[in-house]
């Protein structure tokens, strides 16, 4: 019987994955730009957060915004109303964007001039949380009309977001959402993380996620220092 060799695939696609996402996030703070990470289910309100967002800082800080989709430039030519820069990224099919693929968008985009990129990533509450992007911090928006329950369904996704929108608080008596419940079984997936109640449309909720990513911003700039890596673990600009 000849013999054969067994290749654990996914284990070695995840961990050159997190080689070079560290090594992208490192060559970030050294140019001194924080990368969001955001994401949701489709439908959840990323892009009209976004442009809340952009709207809140917009005068304080150059931002620039990458869009991934399957395919489309919906969201690309709702967010070019707001004035910030921005890209479409289309992922050939896939439902995620992993750190290479984050990688040729910031190169796409340029970060010469950008204090704070955007990823909008893929709607999908799964793959997108299997793959680190780089980012600096990693966001995602849960809306009211999807469910309390979310964070017993899709653990991975609220054990490692930094912080936690819930959108749509404006229609909370409509919906059987049990706010404090929500809050409670993400914290117990993820003690630190921080919990923002927001509606996107009234902007209730907004300047206080407007504030987090303010400081998040700051400490990021002033935490910036030159970083080396080794040739066969990072890839040049």
């Amino acid at each position: 019987m000849n013999e054969f060799r067994t290749m654990e695939i996914k284990r070695s696609i995840f961990e050159d994955n997190d080689k070079d996402a560290e090594c992208l996030r490192q060559e970030l703070k050294e140019k001194k730009t924080f990368l969001l990470n955001l994401m949701s289910s489709p439908g959840a309100g990323k892009t009209t957060t976004l442009a809340g967002t952009i709207e809140a800082l917009k005068d304080e800080m150059r931002i620039g915004v990458m869009e991934a989709d399957i395919d489309s430039d919906v969201d690309a030519q709702t967010i070019s109303r707001t004035g910030a820069k921005v890209i479409q990224l289309h992922t050939g099919g896939m439902c995620h964007l992993d750190a290479d693929m984050t990688r040729q968008g910031i190169q796409g985009l340029g970060i010469e001039e950008i204090d704070l990129a955007i990823l909008e990533n893929v709607g999908n509450l799964v793959c997108p949380a299997e793959f680190d992007t780089g980012a600096s911090r990693n966001a995602m928006i849960l809306s009211v009309p999807e469910g309390d329950d979310k964070p017993l369904k899709y653990p991975l996704m609220f054990s490692i977001c930094d912080v936690l929108l819930i959108n749509k608080i404006d229609v909370l008596e409509y919906f059987d959402f049990d706010l404090e419940a929500c809050k409670e079984r993400a914290r117990k997936l993820n003690p630190g993380i921080k919990i923002i109640p927001i509606s996107a449309k009234t902007g209730e909720g907004i300047e206080e996620w407007a504030d987090w990513l303010r400081q998040e911003v700051k400490v990021w700039k002033e935490g910036a220092k030159s970083v080396s890596c080794a040739m066969n673990v990072c890839c040049n600009w």
